[in-house]
């Protein structure tokens, strides 16, 4: 699998998600494309803010949908990916993924949201050739009797490039430090549980905490959103990061359920402490003592106490946790899978070959292809226009042999060579 067209959402927890994997995918080799559907999130924006009636408002916006997927669909006409791989909220139509279909073209999406909330998988997962998921059973089954005939589990992962310990200023601990800090939105479950988390310490980073007067002294940065930057500082200059999983059940502060969020990988990945809610898949993904975890508001705060007085413990938790992740949760790992699963399961999605070079290619440029696929990072026998788009997305100067590879492609194009 060498080129891949990586379909982002307008936004979105799936959003950085999708940058990670497209990261990942040239790490592995492959030659990436990524279609920036947030570029046209100001006009949707825009579209969804007009003061006009619902049934004309979901016309505007159907039809805005549309517009962004024939993009996606000309992305595909002159990039000819050998996969399209879509993340969760992606703007792609049912319409422009049945096109793909019917052109060949091999679809994957990784679904990272919770299909009990967010269901409109139901619609759309019939249409991939790969239907990638963050939970098991019954999910799998569900997917199974909806026709689909590839689904793959596919848990989350953390990006070591970008989760990673860093060397804080004293100003930066000052703006970032807490005894307990927790980065997250307001989900119900979490405004319970923090009303009797202030008392130590806690500071909250994220969005949607406005309207709680108990919790409103707490909240950093007036509530905005926080860039992944400033996530990862703020990762790094807690003493206990506090990862409660969402819920919409206030009552249910502690939901005991299945999928593993992306930000017990990016603690852990960032070797910093985090006492987590468990989880029935993660023992699937972590050992004994690898984390830190409860099971109870009670045991929570038995924990906070515990390990606000015990550095030397929450140092240990913090350096195995990032050897796990290292070891077997990132981004690149997951794009393994996936790209091992799709060969597996679609034996004619096949690499791309090298046929599109000019059968008169100057010797001079054949003997010197090797090293201009290793500085272009391509993989070895990459096509023509393979390197053709390396080099025109090169943002350096180019060297001779580049110059000589793109007046190769404008010649082709003039002679039809």
């Amino acid at each position: 699998m060498q080129r891949v067209l990586v379909v982002l959402p307008f936004y979105g927890g799936s959003l950085p998600i999708g940058r990670y994997c497209a990261s990942a995918l040239r790490d592995i080799g492959c030659l990436v494309e990524v279609f920036d559907a947030p570029a046209f999130y100001g006009a949707f924006d825009a579209v969804k803010g007009l003061n006009v009636s619902m049934e004309r408002q979901e016309y505007l916006e159907n039809s805005f949908l549309q517009v962004v997927t024939q993009s996606v669909l000309a992305t595909v006409e002159r990039f000819e990916p050998d996969l399209v791989l879509c993340m969760a909220q992606a703007p792609l139509s049912r319409q422009g993924l049945s096109r793909l279909r019917k052109d060949g073209v091999t679809t994957a999406m990784w679904f990272v949201e919770d299909y009990r909330l967010f269901t409109y998988w139901r619609a759309f997962a019939p249409l991939y050739d790969v239907f990638a998921v963050i939970q098991r059973e019954p999910f799998l089954s569900e997917l199974a009797r909806s026709g689909v005939a590839n689904a793959l589990y596919l848990p989350l992962a953390a990006d070591p490039a970008v989760h990673k310990p860093l060397d804080l200023s004293p100003a930066e601990r000052q703006q970032f430090g807490a005894e307990l800090s927790f980065m997250g939105a307001g989900y119900p479950n979490r405004r319970t549980a923090f009303h009797e988390l202030v008392k130590y310490g806690l500071k909250i980073w994220g969005t949607e905490w406005d309207g709680d007067p108990i919790l409103a002294p707490a909240v950093q940065m007036r509530g905005r959103r926080i860039s992944t930057e400033d996530a990862v500082r703020i990762f790094n200059a807690a003493c206990i990061n506090l990862n409660l999983h969402s819920s919409v059940k206030a009552e249910e502060v502690v939901s005991g359920g299945d999928f593993v969020n992306p930000r017990t990988f990016e603690i852990a990945a960032c070797g910093a402490f985090q006492l987590v809610d468990t989880r029935t898949l993660m023992a699937d993904l972590f050992e004994e003592g690898d984390l830190a975890t409860f099971s109870s508001l009670g045991e929570l705060e038995e924990k906070i106490i515990h390990f606000a007085a015990h550095p030397e413990e929450r140092n240990a938790y913090a350096l195995r946790g990032r050897e796990r992740v290292l070891a077997s949760h990132t981004y690149t790992a997951r794009m393994r899978t996936l790209l091992d699963f799709v060969e597996e399961r679609l034996p004619g999605v096949e690499k791309r070959v090298d046929r599109d070079w000019p059968e008169d290619l100057p010797e001079a440029l054949r003997k010197d292809l090797g090293e201009l696929y290793t500085a272009l990072g391509l993989p070895s026998g990459s096509g023509f226009t393979d390197v053709v788009a390396a080099v025109r997305g090169k943002n350096e100067k180019l060297t001779p042999l580049e110059t000589a590879i793109l007046f190769l492609d404008e010649w082709k194009k003039q002679y039809s060579l």
